[in-house]
């Protein structure tokens, strides 16, 4: 038996009449409903929550379920029940996306010490086989006598004039520089923070190619570098570099006494011949522009051979204005305030690229200040549009700028199609991405609140997710040259949503003066005047022999709410109403204690997991250790961390359970001990995670579909340093 919906109208307000009866949606995506009772008003915070009160007198007719779709049925009965339930919003109600990428900045050198992300308290950080995690990075004796490691450190650290001066920092690693290994905090980007935990930040968003800027903004508008072995029948690639000549290039590999040597010139083979992302949305009839002022070789589109001959031979058309021209007249404010003028009268195509000027896109040495003026610019253009209900703005960079990050990438096995290149230098093969972490934010009314998404996600999960929305309106397309790994390893972000409690409440950006301008031409110069200012002050000393541990990773205390497939690197606080798993005071069984405000000072509510394959993208198999004795990354080498075991004790790494966890939605996460191949009984979820806090009178299909005896569901809803 099924689930019947039927509409009436009480009051000229549209009601639902939802039954469920029946125990086949076990088996079945749960509704995407959410109920609300009828007595009360208040909206449940169970996934979908049904009521057992009679029918209201004002609603003379109800549903009940059969195999034959149902038959009217007047007032009340064991089966017939009534809830009036909210529309919730959906992907296909989406109308607007705009996709804005700035340049060369990594997670761990913008966001370490962020709290509640995969920062620089990481619990799953590598440890190599010198004993030292990888946060403690070698230095030679032609870099400094005075220690044998650099620990990431704060750029700003001296105060007084670096702390203007670090902002247009420059020798981003053209060598590994020891500067790649400095980060900023909060009060240097505190526009960037203030987005970051007003919306949705994604802690596991990879560059799609480990390389420059063109290979990955490429990536970005086609889904494909044409690493040979791949879904694209080219010649032209892999594209590797910033070739823009006609021609092929060679890699250049710098060795440590600097010098450099040559590969043979059969890369980025300008101009390039495949299909561009706006042309697949063309064919789809979904409308589309490049929002642009001028060109910094940042639109990938006038490299492809299409979009040449567009040029060439017709200029004026529709195409190629959409997809090449400048707005303004070369003005360095024509393209931002193209896209405002758009978004402020809501028409704004469906799917907008924004590519702001050269000295605001945060490539060292331009200011992550001048950034954080365009950003909150882009960010007040969206959210005070009148379709800011139907608009979704992702904020990507293009790759890391050899900024250091300590998150291994996660790549595809070796020798992957279309995946893995030979490197010239040693004839051994390598990936070619998924490279570094990058910030990645995501403003709409569905990501408010200080969300992490912690899925594996690169620049294809931005075409992946159009593909799912365009699905949804109707309007498919398929980019078939996305190579079959990333399509089945790369999120496709529709887990960073919560399309049922969209949140349009305001978020105020703090306030940064406007990127400076010459006062003859009036074009930008802030990094030359930044430069010219604080000379002196832009590259920061770097610490060697005067770091600790506390000061090099300092983190932020707070937490954040999770969602999306987990991944490892956090302290998790696994929480269900009122209540929170716990080690319990004897330190050899899981309890419960009540939930509080103060989580981040409670060890014994912290919990810890650790991957059964750390390397593999989807993987959902992991180990569960209680944080309250993890002393420092070498505790699960060493054996010395409680883990949790098929009974739920805790004992040591080689009696513990592996449980399979997955993501089910609107904060839902489901557990399934399955090593040992004893379930989690549902006794235990009564225990642990009582099901007397929710409306009474459920029916027995809410339990039989959310709470079988192989699983108990509960919301991982807080991840805490």
């Amino acid at each position: 038996m099924g689930t019947i919906l039927l509409i009436v109208h009480l009051n000229g307000l549209r009601i639902f009449l939802l039954y469920i009866v029946g125990h086949e949606h076990s088996e079945r995506q749960q509704p995407h409903i959410r109920a609300v009772d009828l007595q009360s008003g208040v909206r449940p915070s169970s996934p979908l929550s049904i009521t057992n009160h009679a029918c209201l007198t004002n609603v003379s007719k109800c549903v009940e379920a059969s195999d034959s779709l149902g038959k009217e049925q007047t007032g009340s009965s064991p089966h017939c029940e009534c809830v009036i339930v909210y529309i919730m919003d959906s992907l296909a109600e989406v109308e607007h996306i705009v996709l804005f990428m700035q340049e060369n900045r990594a997670f761990d050198h913008y966001f370490g010490t962020m709290a509640g992300v995969r920062g620089f308290k990481d619990p799953n950080v590598q440890v190599n086989p010198d004993g030292h995690s990888v946060f403690f990075q070698k230095v030679n004796s032609f870099l400094s006598n005075d220690t044998d490691f650099l620990l990431p450190f704060y750029v700003a650290a001296e105060g007084g004039e670096f702390i203007n001066g670090t902002q247009c920092m420059d020798l981003w690693p053209e060598a590994n520089t020891p500067e790649s290994w400095g980060y900023y905090r909060r009060s240097d980007l505190q526009v960037q923070f203030a987005i970051a935990e007003g919306w949705t930040v994604g802690d596991m968003y990879q560059e799609g190619v480990i390389a420059a800027t063109n290979p990955n903004r490429v990536l970005w508008q086609t889904g494909s570098v044409a690493v040979p072995g791949g879904n694209v029948n080219t010649t032209q690639g892999p594209v590797l570099d910033n070739n823009a000549s006609p021609g092929c290039t060679s890699l250049t590999q710098r060795l440590e006494n600097g010098t450099e040597i040559e590969s043979a010139q059969n890369y980025t083979c300008y101009p390039f011949d495949w299909k561009t992302l706006p042309e697949y949305l063309e064919d789809a009839g979904i409308s589309w522009k490049e929002f642009q002022a001028y060109d910094i070789d940042d639109n990938p589109l006038p490299d492809f051979v299409f979009w040449q001959n567009l040029a060439a031979n017709d200029p004026t058309s529709e195409l190629a204005q959409r997809g090449l021209a400048m707005n303004g007249g070369g003005n360095w404010q024509g393209g931002l305030d193209l896209l405002k003028k758009q978004a402020a009268e809501g028409t704004l195509p469906a799917v907008s690229f924004y590519i702001g000027p050269g000295e605001l896109s945060e490539h060292p040495p331009a200011r992550p200040i001048d950034g954080a003026w365009l950003q909150k610019e882009v960010v007040d253009a969206i959210v005070n549009s009148p379709k800011y209900n139907k608009t979704i703005l992702m904020i990507s960079f293009d790759e890391s700028g050899g900024f250091g990050d300590h998150v291994i990438p996660f790549t595809s096995p070796e020798n992957t199609p279309g995946e893995w290149i030979i490197n010239p230098f040693t004839g051994l093969p390598a990936p070619s991405g998924p490279g570094f972490r990058l910030p990645f934010t995501v403003i709409s009314p569905w990501t408010r609140g200080g969300v992490v998404f912690t899925e594996p996600a690169d620049h294809i999960s931005q075409t992946l997710f159009l593909e799912q929305w365009a699905a949804a309106r109707g309007t498919p397309f398929i980019n078939t040259q996305i190579n079959d790994w990333r399509r089945e390893h790369m999120s496709n972000l529709i887990n960073v949503f919560d399309f049922e409690n969209p949140n349009y409440t305001a978020v105020s950006l703090p306030d940064v003066p406007p990127p400076h301008t010459d006062p003859l031409t009036s074009l930008l110069d802030g990094y030359t005047f930044c430069e010219n200012t604080f000379t002196g002050y832009v590259q920061p000393p770097v610490p060697y022999g005067q770091q600790t541990l506390t000061d090099s990773l300092f983190t932020e205390t707070g937490f954040k709410i999770v969602r999306g497939s987990l991944t490892e690197g956090r302290y998790l606080v696994i929480e269900s109403s009122t209540k929170n798993l716990a080690l319990s005071a004897n330190d050899s069984s899981l309890g419960t204690s009540a939930a509080t405000n103060d989580k981040f000072t409670t060890p014994s509510q912290r919990f810890v997991i650790y991957a059964t394959d750390p390397k593999l993208a989807t993987e959902k198999t992991f180990r569960i250790s209680s944080a309250a004795s993890v002393i420092d990354a070498t505790a699960i080498a060493n054996a010395t961390t409680p883990f949790l075991d098929a009974n739920l004790q805790f004992g040591s790494i080689n009696s513990s359970a592996v449980f399979n966890i997955t993501y089910e939605g609107l904060g839902v996460y489901n557990f399934l001990e399955s090593e040992s191949g004893n379930p989690i009984h549902v006794t235990h979820l009564f225990v642990f995670f009582p099901f007397n806090l929710l409306p009474s009178g459920m029916p027995s299909a809410y339990i039989e579909i959310h709470c079988t005896p192989q699983w108990f569901s509960t919301h991982c809803g807080r991840q805490f340093y």
